[in-house]
């Protein structure tokens, strides 16, 4: 957790890396329901184009989302989150998996209704060194100061 009370636009959020293995991509079937065989099978992942099993969209939007809870210290606090899924991650076979590399920047701060200062904070996700989110941006209440 970090402490947020003296947050200023164009402060970075604490970088985060996390791998993504196959063994994940089954955890996350099992617990969404999307057992679609681009996720676990390379016959069917290359039959239809691509490069090889892909990570589910959502949990790469979800990976990149703990960057933002882990800096704000309670998930409560996002008040919005949204992204635009703009290339696949590729998930090798192997027992390393697939690297995605998430950074953030304070990109604006405004005041609530209430008086609660709110931080819009601008996420980068990169794959391979290639930026696997756009326009992912969350919203953060933080708490008074």
């Amino acid at each position: 957790m970090t402490d947020t009370s003296g947050v200023a636009a164009g402060d970075e959020l604490p970088p985060l890396s996390l791998r993504i293995t196959r063994a994940d991509l089954v955890r996350y079937a099992g617990a969404s329901g999307d057992f679609n065989p681009i996720h676990w099978s390379d016959r069917v992942a290359t039959g239809v184009g691509l490069p090889g099993v892909i990570a589910h969209g959502m949990l790469t939007m979800a990976l990149a989302g703990r960057l933002v809870t882990g800096w704000a210290g309670d998930p409560g606090a996002i008040c919005s989150y949204g992204v635009r899924f703009t290339r696949p991650v590729v998930v090798p076979d192997d027992d390393e998996g697939a690297l995605v590399e998430l950074s953030g920047t304070v990109s604006e701060l405004t005041e609530a209704d209430d008086g609660a200062r709110v931080a819009r904070v601008t996420i980068t996700a990169r794959f391979d060194g290639r930026t696997v989110l756009s326009r992912a941006v969350a919203e953060v209440r933080l708490p008074s100061r």
